[in-house]
């Protein structure tokens, strides 16, 4: 009563609740955009990962162009032709024990093998190592078991990258021989050399080196690009060829 039948308790009182009301609402608007990040992030993973299959298939019909008509073929082409990417979430994920293991929602019924390499976003995430039908399990980078065919992108430099367990965010670089000229904040991405990972995936840069007296190779510390405290989705990197490659290269060993 006090605030209809006066004017300016009246105003303030409209005034007050106005603010109020848009506060709510702003509040509201928040909250709904918060419980829809997680639709969209997978959506936007999806994307992703189909946008990277229309790459790979446009470097297929490149490749099979370049072939059909005597074009000399960059090697790189061979190697990374006939290939996909498969999106999967992270179900479970440590950074913190001796030896770190994903879990990801892809199996068997999703193309997902043993061997194949994971990546996301950032760059190299781990290898799978067991399938069942629905779920996947990664031996992540961050694991003394997990060895990384690397390559210095500045000079082609190849050598194993291993995880020492000592830091999620650094592994080691390792056979990279003295007489090779490094600097720091080089660029580690894999070498293409096995048919686990493409050739090119992001690994990391050069955080620091150094070599004994009487050492032969380097020791150097990689900072990793992908930060596994935060890593939500990957894709598995599905190569066509890969086993008849493996077959063969056992076949010869």
């Amino acid at each position: 009563m006090f605030v209809n039948n006066n004017p300016y308790p009246q105003s303030v009182f409209f005034s007050s609740s106005n603010y109020v009301v848009s506060h709510l609402y702003k509040l509201s608007s928040t909250v709904s955009h918060f419980f829809a990040l997680r639709p969209e992030n997978e959506k936007l993973h999806l994307q992703n990962a189909d946008l990277k299959n229309r790459i790979a298939e446009l470097e297929n019909r490149i490749a099979l162009f370049e072939e059909q008509y005597g074009i000399e073929i960059p090697d790189y082409v061979f190697a990374e032709k006939d290939f996909r990417f498969i999106p999967a979430n992270v179900l479970r994920n440590s950074t913190t024990r001796t030896r770190n293991f994903i879990t990801l929602n892809k199996g068997i019924r999703d193309g997902v093998s043993e061997g194949m390499g994971v990546i996301n976003a950032q760059g190299v995430v781990g290898v799978v190592t067991t399938v069942s039908n629905r779920f996947s399990t990664v031996i992540s980078v961050l694991n003394p078991m997990s060895q990384i065919s690397s390559k210095i992108v500045r000079n082609n430099q190849i050598g194993p990258l291993v995880w020492d367990g000592l830091d999620y965010r650094y592994a080691l670089l390792s056979d990279i021989p003295r007489h090779v000229e490094l600097q720091v904040g080089d660029t580690i991405v894999t070498s293409g050399l096995t048919p686990i990972f493409p050739t090119g995936v992001p690994i990391g840069v050069i955080d620091q080196f150094s070599i004994g007296e009487g050492d032969s190779f380097y020791t150097i510390r990689v900072r990793l690009a992908v930060n596994f405290r935060t890593i939500s989705s990957a894709s598995v990197f599905y190569y066509k060829n890969r086993d008849e490659q493996i077959t063969l290269e056992n076949r010869r060993n």
